[in-house]
């Protein structure tokens, strides 16, 4: 085994899986698109989950031991010594876990507020329940503009009925990592307001180097909160399904009322395998940590050498590098061409029908996505240069 989990698996390998990420395109393509990472999972986590199949231990999940291994985490990687098993709540993942705390503090009709560019599914999910989206854009500078969050939450509150605040921590698609300032600030916008904030947090354990995650349940004033976390993103681990909804100490009342049967939805091998990432895989995750910085920084040369237009601030956290292509001038109109993903349009169509390389659309990810694509380094450094040298040749030759 190889001290960088990203360089595990090769090409033909990884073309064996057939997960959303591997068979959505052709097998021609490179797909950098979708949050699924290029690795094996962690040992200890393979481990568990063998043991739980030889046993035929595969019936329902029960038990506490999933939240007592994210407290563990967060008190020895974030100093976070808060997050109160009592307070926590089984959730089949962390988008229909922020659906269920978003039904307990809002009501249909109500307003969610959100900062795009965000996660696509965020506009989905909060639509399809009947609440209506609100947006306070990311400022220029990619972070959270506290004055636009301010007049979001007025506009919001304006006709009525109750204002909910879902936050993405770190974000998702810039990868910013909030700082305890800005979340402070939020925290008391919310206050004055009324409104209640429910974190995203799937992200938290992917902190690249020179940034620190702080919990949004760690910062003063955010009590009546709520958080997601899982481990589905620093380890892997989407197809096996589990998450866990925390709430501050003021609304641990409110976490109550979520209905029983909302803790049938996770996989027992989902938490068991979640489980066990929390609580052994922190050495695998501190060499994948070390193999997506080497990655964050070769794709910067990568881009300057190859799309010397396109402009790329590598990101605090994540695996996820949000791309400005607008100086491409790629039609932004959805069509037909090679195109198989029906929200495709601008660079990352145009990438996928002439480059071969699957990114994420930007327009999907609401106001300020237009002219971006996402794109997903968790691969091998193979890889990796070999798509960004495809779109740079696809460039070279539309001229």
């Amino acid at each position: 085994m190889t001290s960088n989990p990203l360089e595990e698996l090769t090409l033909a390998r990884l073309q064996r899986r057939t997960s959303m990420k591997w068979r959505t395109h052709p097998a021609d393509v490179l797909p950098l698109w979708v949050a699924e990472m290029d690795v094996r999972l962690a040992p200890t986590v393979a481990d568990a989950l063998r043991a739980a199949i030889d046993d035929g231990d595969t019936g329902y999940p029960c038990g506490t031991a999933f939240a007592e291994a994210v407290s563990e985490f967060a008190s020895r990687r974030w100093q976070w010594h808060d997050l109160a098993v009592a307070r926590t709540a089984l959730v089949p993942d962390v988008m229909l876990g922020a659906v269920e705390v978003l039904r307990l503090v809002t009501d249909r009709g109500d307003a969610v507020v959100v900062n795009p560019p965000v996660y696509a599914p965020f506009f989905a999910f909060v639509a399809h329940d009947g609440r209506r989206v609100v947006e306070a854009p990311l400022g220029a500078d990619g972070r959270l503009d506290l004055d636009a969050l301010a007049e979001a939450f007025a506009r919001a509150g304006a006709s009525g009925g109750k204002v909910a605040y879902l936050l993405c921590n770190p974000h998702n698609p810039t990868g910013t990592v909030h700082t305890v300032d800005e979340l402070r600030g939020v925290a008391e916008l919310a206050r004055r307001f009324g409104v209640r904030v429910v974190s995203d947090e799937i992200h938290a354990p992917v902190i690249l180097p020179g940034a620190r995650f702080v919990p949004y349940l760690s910062v003063p004033g955010a009590e009546d909160a709520f958080a997601l976390m899982s481990a589905s993103k620093a380890w892997s681990l989407s197809g096996l399904k589990a998450a866990l909804a925390i709430a501050g100490p003021q609304a641990a009342a409110d976490l109550r009322r979520m209905p029983e049967e909302v803790s049938h939805g996770p996989s027992h091998l989902g938490v068991i395998a979640h489980t066990e990432a929390f609580r052994s895989a922190a050495d695998w995750l501190d060499r994948l940590l070390r193999g997506l910085d080497d990655n964050r920084r070769l794709l910067a040369d990568l881009v300057a050498e190859h799309l010397p237009a396109v402009r790329y601030a590598p990101p605090q956290g994540t695996y996820l590098a949000w791309l400005d292509c607008r100086q491409l001038g790629c039609p932004e109109e959805i069509g037909d061409g090679l195109a198989v993903v029906a929200d495709l349009a601008g660079p990352a169509r145009w990438f996928l029908d002439h480059a071969r390389v699957a990114l994420s659309s930007g327009h999907v990810f609401g106001t300020g996505g237009t002219g971006h694509v996402r794109l997903n380094f968790a691969t091998s450094q193979a890889i990796l240069v070999e798509a960004v040298s495809r779109m740079g040749r696809a460039r070279r030759d539309s001229r």
